[in-house]
């Protein structure tokens, strides 16, 4: 497999799938552009090194065919700003005649964006022909979305068997974000900590299956951990639960026992007395919440346990939070999670941060810049997590 970086683009043209899958405002204005920035420096590198670069992505989910809200067209401006004033041309269609000519006429240091993948019904069925007329667009295939490297769609992964070995390869994003998992999922050093939230254990099934085999310690918090509580036959108040999920979490907790993993459960919860941002809330116990009460984070004295875990951890994944921390009154477990990763990281550990819910929360604190690496692929990331194979990255191994 060729790496990105030896390779030479100059006088190549360049077919690079990109996740510009951005969020946009009323006013086509884009709200978060992470997506976007993270895709530059492979940009960069094909350019510099005199080449072309014929972008294409998805945005959003159009149902019927083309439509103005979900055009890539409102990405232009800013992807000039981002691109340093390079000039970034557009093609309304991502095949056919008006594409071909656009990409035909691109020169050396130029870039091409190519309209929405998804407003033709054939990228999401991973239908042939279509792969075929986007790989006519250019000499190379990059592969830089990670985001969408577990869909086995036209443009991530089918495109890739029109290219020869030599001239499909992953971008700098998606290299990282490869390497960084590998890391975790096959060269982690010990003791090595996952940290798991979000409100269901349904969700996250599988990802604790396939960790147990690698981990040393498992923490659970958010919703999903007052399921395991109820299990073990706590009063758990109205606390969110999954109770056809009751006998799966003894399952998993029997079996954690049985390989010597550590699964580490919250003792206490802040309660509040309804789902809201001006609730009344309580510390209480997780051996009984009180009838009418919900937990929404995790309490202090799990903040302390969950820490001192982390502390002695070298390698660690998050993936989810441990509360509802989009609500002031509920980001304290969250927020000292994050800070324990920070403070573990700067002690030499590595650090894997995933999942939509926990990017945010470290983006949110400032922490993100003080962490291993970040992931830009939620579902990707959990699916590689679970052990899964993802199409975007067979199709270019």
């Amino acid at each position: 497999m060729s790496k990105f970086s030896d390779y030479n683009f100059s006088g190549k043209k360049a077919l690079v799938r990109v996740d510009f899958n951005v969020p946009l405002n009323d006013k086509f204005e884009i709200t978060d552009d992470n997506r976007m920035t993270a895709a530059v420096s492979t940009i960069k590198k094909i350019l510099a090194d005199g080449g072309a670069v014929i972008l294409m992505s998805h945005l959003g989910r159009p149902k019927d065919g083309p439509t103005d809200k979900y055009s890539l067209k409102h990405l232009v401006n800013h992807l000039i700003k981002l691109l340093d004033g390079v000039t970034v041309k557009f093609a309304e269609d991502c095949v056919g005649e008006v594409a071909e000519k656009a990409a035909a006429n691109l020169q050396p240091g130029e870039v091409l964006l190519l309209e929405n993948l998804r407003f033709h019904k054939q990228e999401e069925k991973g239908d042939r022909d279509f792969a075929q007329q986007l790989a006519k667009l250019g000499d190379v295939y990059v592969n830089d979305a990670f985001g969408t490297a577990h869909r086995a769609h036209a443009s991530t992964a089918v495109i890739a068997e029109f290219f020869p070995a030599g001239q499909r390869l992953f971008g700098l994003l998606m290299e990282a974000e490869v390497n960084n998992a590998e890391k975790v999922l096959h060269g982690a050093e010990a003791p090595f900590t996952a940290i798991l939230g979000g409100a269901k254990v349904s969700d996250k099934i599988l990802i604790i299956e396939n960790l147990m085999e690698k981990a040393n310690n498992i923490i659970i918090g958010g919703g999903m951990a007052y399921t395991f509580l109820k299990a073990q036959g706590k009063e758990i108040g109205n606390s969110l639960v999954e109770n056809e999920k009751l006998e799966l979490a003894l399952d998993l907790l029997a079996k954690a026992k049985a390989k010597g993993v550590q699964l580490i459960l919250p003792t206490d919860s802040v309660a509040a007395d309804k789902f809201a941002a001006d609730a009344n809330t309580q510390t209480v116990s997780n051996d009984s919440i009180p009838a009418g009460w919900m937990g929404l984070d995790v309490g202090p004295e799990s903040v302390k346990l969950f820490s001192e875990t982390i502390a002695k951890s070298k390698t660690i994944l998050w993936n989810g939070p441990m509360g509802v921390f989009e609500m002031e009154k509920f980001q304290a477990g969250t927020k000292a999670v994050a800070d324990a990763i920070v403070e573990a990281t700067a002690a030499g550990a590595f650090s894997l941060v995933g999942g939509g819910d926990s990017v945010a929360a470290v983006n949110q604190f400032g922490l993100a810049d003080k962490v291993s690496y970040v992931s830009t692929g939620g579902g990707a990331m959990l699916e590689y997590f679970e052990g899964k194979s993802l199409p975007g990255i067979a199709a270019i191994k």
